[in-house]
């Protein structure tokens, strides 16, 4: 690699230098992320993983892919590109693991105006621990220099993902039925989904991002910034103890409740959710007010403070719940399963 370089594609913006440097500079954050399966490292054309599929009677890989959206924005004007990373990769695996399967591997993709090596490395420091807390493997990537298409100030991150879970163990809510427990994860914030609402609530740009809010106890950016939760260790670990007591699992993204609940429940049975159940977070309030937001409109773009709902049988909901709390989220019994259309009544 050190005898690559092209002047002419210097001079048109590209050092692809740098991208060497960047990848020098990873390999020891990507290899911590490395598990069973892997095979090589980097600097292939393609990432390789031999899958164990021993005492699965049907293996079946679930895929994921998502990126972060327009919080980037807020990465921009913060300056802090390490937490980034860890969205992305919780937006594709807390989806995988909603249909019961564990992530295997993660493939990364950051495309930039300009590389900068350290920012570039930061990022990819974020996509590492992201990966270390679902137990996959970030087994390749890509880096890709456009000036000209983003300004050298920005980029844009998205990711992949792939899982396996045995047939018999799908998670597809035919199990489900009225009288069914719901528990809710809380989230760490807006997570990545509504940044869009976000902004223009806030009119966030470099004048307001540093603004102090005495409800939150830290400034706008540093609020909007933390990263999204990734639950797929403490799931894992209860389908493991209570298997077919799980009933289905719902990630709380774009679209809110009433957009994701509904996706875990089969016909004829319909979700009711008392919000008074859990704690309120104060950035929604905050978000409500300033922008004037209708209640149900809140609750159709955010996840309100609850970033996984998940669906279990009424004699085990305490044991689940208190499985989880030991495994270091916070877990309320949010409401029930009811006979009815298939759908969400969100109780404020």
């Amino acid at each position: 690699m050190k005898d690559s370089r092209s002047e002419s594609y210097a001079a048109a913006g590209v050092d692809v230098t740098a991208g060497y440097e960047t990848v020098e500079r990873i390999k020891p954050m990507v290899q911590s992320t490395f598990r069973e399966g892997v095979i090589g490292g980097l600097g292939g054309f393609g990432g390789m993983f031999e899958p164990n599929f021993k005492g699965m009677k049907r293996p079946v890989t679930v895929s994921g892919t998502d990126g972060v959206g327009t919080k980037l924005k807020i990465a921009f004007l913060t300056g802090k590109h390490d937490t980034v990373g860890i969205d992305c990769v919780a937006m594709c695996v807390n989806d995988i693991v909603c249909a019961g399967a564990e992530p295997l591997f993660f493939l990364d993709y950051v495309a930039m105006g300009k590389n900068l090596t350290d920012r570039t490395a930061s990022i990819v420091s974020g996509v590492c621990v992201g990966c270390r807390q679902a137990g996959c493997a970030l087994i390749g990537g890509e880096t890709a220099e456009m000036p000209g298409f983003y300004p050298e100030d920005e980029y844009d991150l998205a990711g992949f993902s792939v899982g396996v879970v045995d047939y018999d163990k799908v998670l597809d809510g035919k199990n489900m039925v009225p009288g069914d427990v719901l528990i809710g994860l809380a989230s760490s914030g807006v997570h990545s989904n509504g940044f869009s609402l976000v902004r223009k609530v806030f009119n966030i740009g470099p004048e307001t991002i540093n603004d102090y809010y005495e409800e939150l106890g830290c400034t706008l950016g540093e609020e909007l910034i933390k990263p999204t939760r990734i639950y797929v260790k403490p799931v894992l670990t209860i389908l493991e103890k209570f298997g077919d007591a799980v009933k289905g699992i719902s990630h709380i993204t774009g679209g809110g409740f009433y957009e994701n609940v509904p996706r875990m429940l089969p016909d004829g049975v319909r979700a009711q959710i008392d919000t008074s159940k859990y704690p309120a977070l104060p950035i929604f309030g905050l978000l409500q007010k300033k922008g004037g937001i209708p209640t149900r409109d809140m609750y159709n773009t955010f996840n309100m403070g609850i970033g996984m709902v998940i669906a279990v049988s009424a004699d085990k909901a305490q044991a689940i719940a208190d499985t989880l709390r030991a495994a270091g989220e916070s877990a309320y019994l949010i409401g029930s399963c009811i006979a009815g259309e298939k759908g969400v009544d969100v109780l404020w």
